[in-house]
């Protein structure tokens, strides 16, 4: 059985994410998604609303793909998370350069810690590559639709937490 990672904050899950989960879907039996527990980075939700927000994009995409998809929070090393889930795959969504740029170092770092486990790049769809989870929130915050880069649920979400 073919395992793979899917690790991120998911403050919050973007269609973004969504469209990377999907995708990731295609090439593996068992989908983790790792939720990362990082406290330094302050999310706007704790770790109980985003594994709820998770878990329940994570059920329809099953019930879509077939293929089992397993919400999973951790505060180790991403490396660690993946050996703990079995996982012979990490998958990372890219927008831009940018990002490419510190996931080159991340798969250094971890081909140095485990070379078992390879990391697959998935680019964004197009409409998807300006969506990030810290843009959503400031537009959202600010009083804007952000109806375009999030589901219905997220949305209501986002919307109660920031008093919208």
């Amino acid at each position: 059985m073919r395992v793979g990672l899917y690790p991120g904050t998911f403050d919050p899950i973007t269609l973004g994410h969504i469209d990377i989960i999907r995708r990731g879907c295609a090439l593996v039996d068992r989908l983790v998604i790792g939720v990362a527990i990082n406290r330094e980075k302050g999310p706007l939700f704790d770790l109980e609303e985003r594994l709820a927000m998770i878990n329940e994009e994570s059920r329809l995409l099953n019930l879509k793909t077939g293929i089992e998809i397993v919400v999973h929070p951790f505060e180790n090393l991403l490396i660690d998370c993946a050996r703990d889930v079995g996982a012979s795959i990490i998958l990372r969504g890219l927008r831009a350069v940018a990002d490419f740029e510190y996931e080159y170092q991340m798969v250094g770092m971890n081909r140095q810690l485990d070379s078992s486990i390879e990391t697959v790049f998935l680019m964004a769809e197009a409409h998807h590559q300006a969506i990030s989870s810290k843009l959503v929130k400031e537009i959202c915050g600010l009083g804007g639709d952000v109806s375009k880069f999030v589901t219905p649920a997220v949305n209501l979400a986002l919307k109660a937490k920031l008093n919208n």
